[in-house]
């Protein structure tokens, strides 16, 4: 295990079945009509909970149904997924999205939205963007938000789910070129409950120039709030595949990758366990990598343990294990594609 204490077991992410194409504006509208006042001019048309008319420029009731609409997208898994829309909260996040995306051919995800503070000006990357901006005031922002201060906060977007996020089901595998187009570094989690590690896992993955990220059951929805928090964006820049372990395993033999798991070590195991070091990292140089870092609480399932080498990182101290994302971001450093690397004997 990562932790020394355990983790409660929470939902796995494969709840629901996403349609990742769809656009928001097919979705049916509700009965329900946009709150009076909420209009910038004073229309009293209705509007859908799930988009708003351009001509929407502000909202001022945080019982408006668009504001209950992105709250549920906020804190439902099941919901975001099956409208295949996320609640970017905060500037940096959508920056380094923003960023990304502008370094990109091919943009793999939409902002639909920027909800801003009635006292704060449009991004400058975003002002001639055409995205429509809607502006809301302290109380929306807090109930958006979903925090107590939002001193901080003063925008918060309406994404699109990546085209680069992908959920496979049942046991037939198309063509893995399509999730993973370079699959040279592939980082799975396995069972990652916590979101803080998981979005910490992911930026680090992106920070250290890996090719993906495979979710297998168990793990929590890296667009969780949390995870968004903790990725910066990172859930959006990288492609990440959720599947079982059929899957994973087709890409492995597809591919002809070697499969290592991060593990604490010890003397109780009937494998061997190798030890991270600047040798072993070298003499991966220029094989094709899957690397499975299992749960905070009970570490890998008895599948990594059975399929992987497994791989320990000496400590000096004598603590039992280190924390996954701090395990993770060790490993991800140290394995990272040779052009990427630092020169880590000087």
């Amino acid at each position: 295990m990562w932790l020394s204490s355990s983790f409660p077991h929470s939902s796995p992410l494969f709840l629901c079945k996403q349609s990742l194409h769809s656009s928001l504006s097919v979705i049916q509208p509700p009965k329900s009509p946009i709150a009076r006042g909420d209009v910038g001019h004073g229309d009293s048309s209705e509007a859908t909970t799930s988009t708003l008319p351009f001509h929407v420029k502000s909202i001022t009731s945080t019982s408006n149904p668009f504001v209950k609409h992105c709250v549920k997208l906020r804190n439902s898994s099941s919901y975001r997924h099956s409208h295949g829309s996320v609640l970017l909260v905060g500037t940096t996040p959508l920056r380094e999205m923003y960023d990304f995306q502008e370094s990109m051919q091919e943009k793999p995800t939409t902002i639909d939205c920027l909800l801003l503070h009635e006292k704060a000006s449009v991004p400058k990357e975003l002002a001639e963007s055409g995205i429509h901006v809607v502006r809301v005031n302290s109380a929306v922002m807090t109930k958006l938000s979903g925090v107590q201060s939002t001193e901080s906060i003063d925008i918060i977007s309406l994404v699109r789910i990546p085209s680069t996020f992908h959920t496979l089901d049942g046991d037939h595998l198309q063509d893995f070129s399509r999730w993973f187009p370079s699959a040279f570094r592939i980082l799975v989690l396995d069972g990652i409950q916590d979101p803080g590690n998981l979005g910490t896992l992911l930026r680090s993955a992106v920070a250290f120039g890996w090719d993906g990220v495979f979710l297998l059951p168990g793990c929590c929805d890296p667009f969780n709030e949390k995870a968004l928090r903790a990725s910066r964006g990172a859930a959006f820049q990288l492609p990440m595949v959720c599947g079982q372990w059929s899957h994973l395993q087709s890409i492995i033999d597809g591919v002809q990758m070697k499969i290592i798991a991060g593990h604490p070590g010890g003397n109780d195991e009937h494998k061997p366990v190798s030890c991270l070091s600047y040798e072993f990292a070298h003499s991966l140089t220029d094989t094709k990598l899957c690397l499975v870092l299992g749960s905070e609480g009970s570490g890998l399932s008895e599948k990594a343990k059975r399929v992987s080498e497994l791989v320990s990182i000496t400590m000096a101290g004598e603590f039992e294990s280190l924390n996954v994302s701090v395990a993770g971001g060790i490993f991800l450093f140290m394995l990272q594609p040779q052009n990427k690397r630092f020169d880590i004997t000087n």
